[in-house]
């Protein structure tokens, strides 16, 4: 279903799509120049949408956010001449419905882009297994002896292993019926396209340089494992604009 912001009544939406459901956003063409590391503006607006009181840094992210699309470097810096297109994808019905409230009341992002239509789209019905193209850049990372951190990329079958460990997880707090052992996540190594890709976020007012893959992964298991990863990405920080899936 697919709604103009300016003429929006929340009672049309489908209220049985917010349970496990993505939002396909459609924004103005900017009217400032849009930083390459604008991964912060982007989370920044999503909680602006959800509210003070959203919950949604507690726990695993059971969400994701995707990358805007459409854009092309001009002097330094990304313009949308054309306006940009944003997944956001939800496994939480009250955060699904909290963010189109907060879009309604305000429907600006930043570097003047606005939000004009908004589709709503159900989870597909996968019959198993399936492969995903990336809609971000892709964080797996293992915790060497001395407590750092060390990024895991495409090429290093280890990244599999971390990247399964962490959708089990978020299986768990989500407390689907599957048995997060069933489940498998890896990097599609056989695709030739693969690169990594360095991108800034901002934490405690610090700003973090992390690593990520553009790679597909096949999620291997029950199509319930699919459906789950589709709408929560995969690897680490898809709350923070990685790993999410198209």
């Amino acid at each position: 279903m697919t709604f103009n912001p300016s003429l929006w009544d929340t009672t049309l939406f489908d209220t049985t799509l917010f349970d496990h459901m993505r939002l396909n956003l459609t924004l103005s063409p900017n009217t400032d120049p849009v930083p390459f590391d604008h991964l912060r503006r982007l989370t920044g607006t999503l909680h602006k949408w959800l509210g003070p009181d959203n919950d949604l840094h507690d726990g695993p992210s059971l969400y994701s956010i995707g990358w805007l699309k459409g854009g092309q470097g001009k002097n330094g810096a990304l313009s949308f001449p054309d306006g940009a297109r944003w997944r956001l994808s939800f496994w939480d019905s009250g955060a699904a419905k909290s963010l189109l409230d907060g879009i309604l009341q305000d429907p600006s992002v930043f570097a003047g882009m606005r939000v004009t239509e908004a589709q709503q789209q159900a989870t597909p019905s996968f019959s198993g297994g399936h492969r995903f193209e990336p809609d971000a850049p892709i964080v797996a990372r293992r915790r060497r002896d001395d407590g750092s951190r060390e990024y895991l990329i495409y090429d290093d079958e280890r990244a599999d292993e971390s990247l399964t460990c962490t959708l089990r997880a978020k299986m768990r707090a989500a407390e689907i019926d599957i048995d997060p052992e069933t489940v498998r996540v890896r990097f599609d190594r056989g695709y030739d396209g693969a690169r990594t890709k360095l991108a800034t976020i901002e934490k405690s007012g610090h700003a973090i340089k992390h690593r990520g893959s553009e790679c597909p992964v096949i999620v291997e298991g029950p199509p319930a494992a699919a459906r789950f990863a589709w709408n929560v990405g995969v690897g680490e920080l898809t709350g923070s604009g990685f790993g999410a899936l198209k």
